[in-house]
């Protein structure tokens, strides 16, 4: 392949990655087609085109991506990995498209096949020079989900307990990420069946939201809600009912946003108290609920 075509087959791939940024996506894909064809006929004139192909092959994934082809995109993902398993393409770009399929079959249910990217993608972050340590946090944050959702929980544990050594020491304690790291924790140790650890994690999501957030934010009412749960299996329930109520208080001001929350908060809240025989208090919440619910329909 002449040269002057190699270069227009890169200005090609150039104008598509243009494109998708403008959310022109039927011309982004024409124009990444177009630029694909061109670089496979350079990587048989020369290997050494190889990673060009790479960033074609990763630009056209994305547009698939965006436009909701998950098997085109996750077959363009996998063609730029096979191709960079025997290329020089750049250490932090194989990372960047293994965490993005990753991603893809995370979102798309497929957790079991997303597990073993994962993984190697952390790896990637961790042995770039310097280490990537942020995204391999996030990344075994979001491992750490899958592992639960598989009932892995010693794994999940090992994963966010990583996570947060790292994003405490990168970014300080009061963060917004480690807050919901203290968070997935909890929720980790109450579905294993250990309500004093759930507490104690729950707690210190808690702490550090409302001092990043204020005490009037959905993320506030969500500890709240997730401590009344963490309470109520201890044997607190005056406590669990006090997070109940203070989680609906914050849900209530911002109603319109999140309604969806607000009733399973409510209905959760009611079941307590019918629970414990509080049925006065009980069907006054429900009404409450009915009339809350009546203002937003």
């Amino acid at each position: 392949m002449s040269a002057s075509l190699s270069s227009f087959s890169n200005l090609l791939d150039n104008h598509a990655a243009n494109l998708l940024s403008q959310g022109r996506l039927e011309e982004a894909l024409s124009a990444a087609t177009s630029a694909l064809s061109g670089l496979r006929e350079a990587v048989e004139d020369d290997a050494a085109e190889a990673p060009r192909l790479f960033n074609g092959l990763h630009v056209l994934a994305n547009i698939q991506q965006e436009m909701g082809d998950v098997s085109g995109s996750e077959a363009s993902y996998g063609e730029a990995l096979e191709i960079a398993s025997r290329s020089a393409v750049p250490a932090n770009e194989v990372a960047l498209v293994r965490t993005q399929l990753a991603t893809l079959l995370d979102f798309s249910q497929r957790e079991a096949e997303a597990v073993p990217l994962y993984e190697q993608a952390i790896s990637d972050y961790e042995s770039l020079t310097p280490p990537n340590e942020d995204t391999a946090a996030q990344l075994r944050n979001n491992l750490a989900m899958i592992y639960k959702g598989l009932g892995k929980f010693a794994l999940a544990e090992q994963h966010y307990l990583r996570s947060l050594e790292t994003l405490e020491a990168k970014r300080g304690r009061e963060t917004e990420e480690v807050a919901s790291v203290y968070n997935n924790l909890g929720s980790l140790y109450y579905t294993a069946g250990f309500p004093d650890q759930a507490k104690e994690m729950f707690t210190e999501a808690l702490e550090i939201r409302t001092k990043l957030l204020g005490n009037d934010h959905p993320d506030v009412a969500q500890s709240h809600c997730n401590l009344a749960t963490a309470n109520h299996e201890l044997g607190d329930n005056a406590a669990s009912i006090q997070n109940f109520e203070h989680s609906l208080r914050i849900l209530e001001h911002h109603l319109h946003d999140e309604v969806v929350s607000y009733e399973a908060v409510s209905l959760d809240y009611i079941a307590l108290l019918e629970n414990l025989g509080e049925d006065k208090k009980a069907a006054l919440a429900h009404k409450r609920l009915e009339r809350m619910l009546a203002t937003v329909a």
